[in-house]
């Protein structure tokens, strides 16, 4: 059995869910599990629907038109005009408009509910487009797979569970159905209760990852549309260079620094059994790309560059001037917890403790609500976070050209600079 993984800028029109179709075809000859992430841009807008977020009623429902009018477009041009997922598409619409109508509770669980919609709608509209063209495959909802705790925006995985659940639903479809190919999402679980849960943004490589592992696959193969893993993200680099074998161990560091072509929980559950991770282009599908695995060192070595725009600096101090010590820290960091804000670099002081997120509007000001009653909190957004493994003060000269940064930490092979753009 394999794995394959296909990100949103993969099924973003009819041409590219028609090149998927074809990589998909040529990879049946055994059993093959694809996880599908939302089309194109999706999650972006929807993140502006979720109850309590939009200025207004009216804005919300254009929003929700606009998306519908994306997916609906696409799916016209690529299903019949009796094909019954049209009729399915407009049922998940009026589902998406009922939830993101809703009184707000918390921003975690209403954003989980109602952002999910998106892996749920490509999904229903890339199975019905397979199945039309005479590609056979069972649709699963990953919701009564991938089972959480209640953390939202950030589940828990219970893999336990989840092996089990995964073994009884999705190796059961493929003895008793007459196909090899089971499309489901990415991003999205649930809990016990039965709620909506997402797995972290970009989630989608850990949750083939996690059935990956649960289904003791083979091989596990993302699909990108660059050749593979590059020491540098393209839209930064003019030149930059593919790197052919990547350790596990290596990959875990480089993704929990922030590089884009993995999520950061994705390599530890395949590690564990040893589970071989391709990173493919589906430009070029033929190309070598990289792999992940149980190597040595990196091939070729060569320095990495992972650059995070949108970063946050929030530095705090206590109001009475005193030592920021383990009861300070404590508080900061129950806080942020409680909101599920995961810190990408921090540094602390006498005075202070200052460190850098990813810049989201509503989790600031929910941030500041609790702990400005206790402590001065001063922030500064803007700035780029830049990430250099195998680095030299050449290196980093050049990276930096000039401009401040304003936080610094080095380790032995790695580097890290927050600095104004």
């Amino acid at each position: 059995m394999q794995v394959f993984k296909f990100g949103g800028a993969s099924v973003n029109s009819v041409d590219a869910i028609k090149n998927m179709a074809s990589i998909v075809s040529q990879h049946l000859d055994q059993p093959l599990v694809v996880v599908v992430s939302a089309m194109g841009k999706t999650t972006n807008l929807l993140e502006k629907i979720i109850p309590g977020v939009p200025k207004s009623d009216e804005e919300r429902k254009q929003l929700i038109e606009q998306s519908k009018e994306y997916h609906l477009g696409i799916a016209r041009q690529l299903l019949p005009n009796d094909d019954p997922t049209l009729e399915r598409l407009h049922e998940l619409f009026d589902q998406l408009n009922k939830t993101s109508s809703q009184k707000p509770t918390t921003y975690n669980f209403d954003y989980d509910q109602t952002v999910s919609f998106g892996e749920i709608i490509s999904t229903t509209l890339i199975s019905g487009y397979l199945n039309s063209i005479g590609i056979s495959n069972i649709w699963i909802d990953i919701r009564n797979v991938i089972r959480t705790n209640e953390n939202y925006r950030e589940g828990i995985v219970d893999f336990e569970t989840t092996r089990h659940q995964a073994q009884d639903v999705i190796n059961s479809k493929f003895k008793i159905k007459n196909s090899k190919l089971i499309i489901t999402q990415g991003f999205i679980a649930g809990t016990a209760a039965g709620t909506t849960t997402t797995l972290g943004r970009e989630g989608s490589d850990y949750s083939a990852s996690i059935l990956s592992y649960s289904l003791d696959a083979e091989s596990m193969t993302i699909w990108k549309d660059v050749p593979g893993f590059l020491n540098a993200d393209p839209k930064f680099f003019h030149e930059t260079i593919k790197i052919n074998k990547i350790p596990f161990n290596e990959a875990i560091e480089l993704a929990y620094y922030g590089a884009s072509v993995i999520h950061p929980k994705t390599v530890k559950p395949i590690q564990n059994k040893g589970i071989r991770l391709n990173i493919k282009s589906f430009i070029d599908p033929t190309a070598e790309g990289s792999i992940i695995g149980p190597f040595d060192s990196i091939e070729p070595l060569t320095p990495l560059y992972i650059f995070k725009n949108n970063q946050l600096l929030i530095s705090i101090q206590p109001k009475d001037f005193s030592f920021i010590a383990e009861d300070n820290l404590q508080t900061i960091f129950a806080v942020l917890a409680e909101l599920n804000i995961r810190v990408n670099l921090m540094q602390n002081s006498a005075l202070s403790f200052s460190f850098c997120i990813d810049y989201n509007e509503i989790l600031l000001k929910r941030l500041r609500e609790r702990l400005e009653n206790d402590f001065r909190v001063v922030y500064n957004t803007g700035l780029q976070l830049i990430t250099i493994r195998y680095y030299n003060q050449a290196i980093i000269d050049q990276i930096v050209a000039g401009r401040n940064i304003l936080l610094q930490q080095r380790a032995r092979t790695t580097t890290q600079l927050l600095v104004e753009n």
